[in-house]
């Protein structure tokens, strides 16, 4: 008996059938149909068992290659394990109870920074105006008739699984929309009851968070065809969804030709990296001197005079295990730095983007301002004496691929723990794989600060 059927992925790439007969499918690379035998359930367990084993050997002998880099501070550079293991090691959740302390309205940016320059006000003026007819009135017929709010949220990212609505999961875009069923047009919930779907709105948003990010001026929209909403009505809806883990910041009516992410000119994202208590002002800038010392235990020829803690690398080079584990703060500023003003693509920074978008136009970034600073974290209300010492990164830009942020953070301060010249991310641009670039900092220091949609100002900063 022959039959057609397609491949099915089960453990190593068979399928099997409990009956008196078996079928059979081995998973082929280019996944094409392939004709299936019926076989004797004996034959396909010898078979199965064979194939099993000849798997879990190619799995074990499997090699796994770090990218060589090839300047001078390659054997004081961190491996991608290594750079995984300091960034997760760090005292996290002062961070997250800061932007906890943020979203419900004790703390400020300005708290943080000690100046009003935390304090912004976005002139939002063209996307408010609305068009008028000859006689003065405003233009509304046909689709235009319906009613766009733009509102903007600040939510703490540890309390949902990101932005997007996923099925089961708790994330900010499922409690807005349910937020605003209420807010919904007649014919709109008619329909959706038809379907046997549930009565929620539709919210489009500039940029979505992942898991754990948190947001202070997250813009997303919602139109209706309803003349009775007011912005109030919406503020008190979302508020008392999830009240300590969202609130409202505003809700403005907006033109109707207004959409969050495509009118957007730029986004401003902060990243707050927490340091040990016992990396003082002193320690922390003494970093240079920590990878002089790790230089001057290398003869001139390349080679580590100090036979103990070694490793050898895939190329089979000799590297040492004593490597670097302070930075400079200045030193991460000056690397950032180098990206102003310049469009540039960040095809390496990225993670978990899709092939048609690693290559050309999708993948270029305009990055207006990229700086790091020390700060101290103000103390919460309940708390008393001095705040943890932390790292700021502000970066602002037209737009970020997945992760973007995140990486180029991870990797900024494995190049300056390393003590890589200035231009070394720039250098990193034109490598040809991501393992290049240093995994992902953890989320829980992330926070997209705000969204503007006029021409970005240089005054306008957290970080001079």
């Amino acid at each position: 008996m022959l039959m057609f059927m397609s491949d099915f992925f089960c453990g190593g790439g068979w399928q099997l059938c409990c009956s008196g007969r078996a079928l059979a499918s081995l998973q082929l690379q280019n996944n094409k149909r392939v004709m299936i035998k019926s076989f004797p359930a004996v034959i396909v367990s010898k078979q199965f068992r064979k194939y099993s084993m000849e798997n879990q050997s190619h799995v074990k002998n499997k090699v796994y290659v770090h990218y060589n880099h090839t300047d001078s501070c390659k054997f004081a550079r961190w491996t991608a394990r290594e750079s995984y293991d300091f960034m997760y090691a760090r005292p996290w959740q002062h961070v997250v109870d800061f932007y906890s302390d943020i979203v419900n309205g004790r703390l400020s940016l300005s708290d943080l920074f000690g100046t009003e320059r935390a304090c912004f006000s976005h002139d939002d003026k063209e996307i408010l105006e609305v068009e008028v007819g000859s006689d003065g009135t405003e233009v509304r017929s046909g689709r235009w008739a319906r009613v766009t709010f733009k509102i903007l949220v600040s939510y703490h990212g540890g309390s949902f699984d990101g932005w997007q609505k996923q099925p089961g999961l708790n994330t900010v875009q499922g409690l807005v929309e349910t937020s605003l069923g209420s807010f919904v047009d007649e014919k709109k919930a008619k329909l959706l009851k038809e379907k046997c779907k549930p009565l929620e709105g539709c919210a489009s948003v500039a940029g979505r968070t992942d898991k754990g990010v948190s947001a202070l001026q997250q813009a997303c929209s919602f139109y209706t065809w309803r003349k009775d909403v007011k912005p109030r009505d919406i503020v008190d809806a979302i508020n008392s969804a999830s009240p300590g883990k969202i609130r409202v910041v505003s809700v403005s009516e907006v033109s109707r030709a207004f959409h969050p992410n495509f009118s957007a000119k730029w986004r401003r994202y902060l990243y707050i990296f927490p340091l040990d208590d016992g990396e003082n002002k002193e320690k922390t800038s003494d970093s240079e001197v920590e990878v002089d010392n790790f230089y001057s235990n290398r003869t001139s020829n390349g080679k580590d005079e100090n036979v103990e803690n070694k490793l050898i690398d895939d190329e089979g080079v000799v590297e040492t295990g004593k490597k670097p584990r302070r930075f400079a703060v200045k030193r991460v500023n000056l690397l950032l730095q180098q990206l102003e003003g310049k469009l540039l693509s960040y095809k390496v920074f990225a993670r978990d983007t899709k092939a048609s978008r690693n290559i050309g136009p999708p993948t270029e970034c305009f990055i207006y301002h990229a700086r790091a600073a020390e700060a101290r974290l103000p103390c919460s209300v309940h708390d008393h004496g001095e705040g943890r010492k932390v790292m700021c990164v502000e970066l602002v830009g037209n737009r970020f691929l997945r992760k973007m942020v995140r990486v180029l953070v991870a990797t900024s301060i494995r190049e300056a723990a390393a003590g890589a010249e200035e231009d070394a991310l720039l250098k990193l641009m034109d490598a040809t794989c991501r393992r290049a670039t240093a995994p992902p900092a953890p989320p829980d220091g992330l926070c997209l600060v705000d969204v503007g949609y006029t021409e970005f100002d240089p005054e306008n900063t957290l970080i001079g």
